[in-house]
Order: structure tokens, then C-alpha cells, then sequence
């Protein structure tokens, strides 16, 4: 699945200090990587990696769990899930930074996605 992430935690996740991406709802079973598409300015997809585990739980419970290597402040978290009963969080592991950053084109993707967007191939 290919994720639209800011900038600043794309970089936090490619140079390990987020090692939690966290998303109001769960994806498909059978994901197995994530893919990451630095908004603007970058505007680009910058690097992948793979999910080691899902947590889901409420806000409170994933943060505790989560806080050692959420790579954002716990005021984010709590605006982030704020009225909401239920928190995920992708345990990120064999991060890899593109040498050469890709385009949603590549990938045959024509808009940017709001949240994710599941990719069936990879690109050439």
C-alpha cells in the first residue's frame, strides 16, 4: 500500500526515530510493505518498508506501546484520535531510502491519495 506522509516523518521513518506510522483505520491482511509518498513539497515517493506487526487498540493503550519510537509528540497523537475509540499503528522494520525518489506515475497512479491507496506491482 502506498501512504501519503509529511515530509518531516517520512524523513523521521527513513532515519529510524519513527519507527510507528500511525492511521485512524486498518488496512487489508494481506499488506505486507508500505510504500511512502512524501507530500509537498517533495512531493514524491521516497522509500518502502515492511510491517513487522499491527497494533490496534484504544488510543491510549497503542500509545503506551508506541511511545518509545512514535517519532511525534504526544500532543500530535492525542489531536490525531481525538473522539476516536480506536488507534493503529504499522511497526515499521528493513526500511529503505529510493537513492533516486519515484513518481506516482510509476506506480500508475494519477492522483495523489488522501490517506493510502493499495498498489498491486511495483514499478520497472
Amino acid at each position: 500500500m502506498l501512504l501519503s506522509i509529511k515530509p518531516e516523518y517520512a524523513q523521521r521513518i527513513i532515519d529510524g526515530t519513527k519507527q510507528f506510522e500511525f492511521r485512524t483505520r486498518r488496512c487489508r491482511e494481506d499488506i505486507t510493505k508500505i510504500i511512502f509518498y512524501s507530500t509537498v513539497p517533495e512531493s514524491a515517493v521516497v522509500g518502502e518498508a515492511e510491517i513487522e506487526e499491527v497494533l490496534v487498540g484504544a488510543p491510549s493503550t497503542i500509545w503506551e506501546k508506541t511511545k518509545h519510537a512514535a517519532g511525534i509528540p504526544r500532543s500530535f497523537f492525542r489531536q490525531y484520535y481525538k473522539g476516536r475509540p480506536q488507534a493503529v499503528a504499522y511497526k515499521l522494520k528493513n526500511v529503505i531510502a529510493y537513492d533516486k525518489p519515484k513518481a506516482l506515475s510509476d506506480y500508475g497512479i494519477t492522483h495523489v491519495p488522501q490517506s493510502f491507496i493499495y498498489i498491486e506491482d511495483e514499478p520497472c
